[in-house]
């Protein structure tokens, strides 16, 4: 009761890094294809300019996003109700490049990518027979591993890594290595690897902003699950299963430790 008292306090939070809807969003920031008006604006603006001035270069979006300065998180989405833009820490606050911002959301994505998967493993891996002979909380799992698999494991997430890097990271200049060190290439959209063996991802800019919201705030949701879970196993080294089942009878006004013998976890 305690753990759903918590999150459920903590649930609203889940909504930061990026702008609420209510805020007022350009048309450029939510369609990949601009409309006859805003054409025929744009024509008109150029034409003004003298000549001897360079035009100014018209940001392609990605995805339908195009990063502008003015809208908190540079226009990312991710953001809904009750809390919509919550950035209590300032990860978001203006002065923070545009680089910055994207990799704090490449890196809100992907670890809440894994938190998603991490948290069905826990149920599956403790509920599920496995072919290694593992047993037991998933946090002591991991050490149960055979060497082989092991190493089998480690390779793929390196490699998938080393994958990911290459999609959205800038090679690394070694001449000048602060100029390229943590920088995402120009038009890479954070979490955007290519990987989509379902079809899934929408190609319309404003579908697209409203799967990478859901994405989001499941993935915040997960990464509070699991530090959860993580925390009650490391605390009374039970399985999930087996914790729900000891509080069914602690409410149940049964003894849980019935039947235990002394220093037995049961």
């Amino acid at each position: 009761m305690m753990k759903l008292t918590i999150l459920s306090a903590t649930v609203a939070a889940t909504a930061a890094f990026a702008p609420t809807n209510t805020l007022p969003v350009t048309k450029s920031a939510l369609f990949s294809t601009p409309t006859e008006e805003e054409v025929a604006s744009a024509e008109f603006a150029s034409s003004e300019i003298p000549a001897d001035i360079p035009q100014p270069v018209a940001v392609k979006p990605i995805n339908g996003w195009v990063p502008d300065e003015s809208l908190p998180c540079y226009g990312l989405p991710g953001a809904i109700a009750p809390t919509g833009y919550f950035d209590p820490l300032g990860f978001a606050q203006t002065g923070i490049t545009l680089n910055e911002i994207k990799r704090n959301r490449e890196a809100e994505v992907m670890h809440g990518r894994v938190a998603m998967i991490a948290c069905l493993g826990y149920f599956a891996g403790e509920q599920l027979p496995s072919p290694f002979g593992i047993t037991g909380p998933a946090n002591d799992q991991l050490q149960q591993m055979p060497a082989i698999p092991f190493v089998m494991l480690s390779s793929t997430i390196a490699a998938v890594e080393i994958r990911r890097a290459r999609i959205g990271w800038q090679e690394p200049d070694f001449g000048n290595w602060s100029k390229t060190l943590w920088k995402l290439r120009d038009n890479y959209y954070p979490g955007d690897v290519g990987f989509d063996p379902l079809g899934l991802k929408p190609t319309n800019a404003k579908d697209f902003a409203n799967m990478q919201t859901k994405e989001l705030q499941n993935g915040r949701l997960a990464m509070i699950g699991w530090a959860g879970m993580c925390s009650q196993e490391l605390v009374n080294h039970r399985t999930i299963m087996e914790t729900i089942e000891f509080y069914q009878k602690v409410f149940g006004g049964v003894n849980p430790y019935d039947g235990c013998a002394d220093g037995v976890i049961c």
